[in-house]
């Protein structure tokens, strides 16, 4: 069980954030709109609603929670940006993967949202300093201040981890 649920593991930090580490992040943040809309645009409404594991997600939930949280995942960049150390405002993620517009909706709308935001996240990226990726937020939630560099280094984890969910029912299920 532990497999389906990180197929990719957990996230860990890295001791350092080198150069490399950053630039393969961005590369991950940036190819992951293209990725995820291969692997999920021709799949059916019966397939969309399969869960990635026993009491997981389905595809489509996996899909929109993306969305929402890369959208968050912006939003707390540009915070940290443009304010000292601000404290950003977590949410109730499986909440959310309840509501109508993640539960039963169509991806599409997800799958724009995702292309967009991604295109505009990489943009910030990818004209940062590395005075810049010394910034910081406070997450509530995990009781810690993040930098920019774990930050982007973990949500490029994210974008592997919910690839792989996808990816991993599709191989199970044989499904093309």
């Amino acid at each position: 069980m532990e497999e389906l649920k990180y197929p990719v593991g957990q996230y860990k930090k890295p001791a350092s954030f080198t150069k490399e580490i950053l630039e393969n992040a961005i590369s991950v943040i940036e190819q992951f709109p293209k990725k995820i809309k291969q692997e999920v645009e021709h799949l059916s409404d019966e397939q969309l609603d399969t869960p990635y594991r026993p009491e997981g997600w389905t595809i489509r939930q996996v899909v929109h929670h993306c969305a929402d949280s890369h959208m968050n995942a912006h939003i707390r960049l540009k915070l940290a940006l443009t304010e000292t150390t601000p404290i950003i405002k977590p949410y109730t993620e499986a909440l959310w993967a309840e509501l109508e517009d993640t539960k039963n909706f169509p991806i599409h709308s997800s799958l724009i949202i995702i292309e967009g935001v991604h295109a505009r996240w990489t943009a910030v990226l990818k004209n940062m300093s590395d005075i810049d990726f010394n910034r910081n937020f406070i997450h509530p939630e995990k009781g810690r201040t993040l930098s920019l560099h774990e930050s982007t280094d973990m949500y490029a984890w994210h974008c592997n981890h919910h690839l792989a969910h996808i990816t991993g029912l599709k191989k199970r299920k044989n499904w093309k």
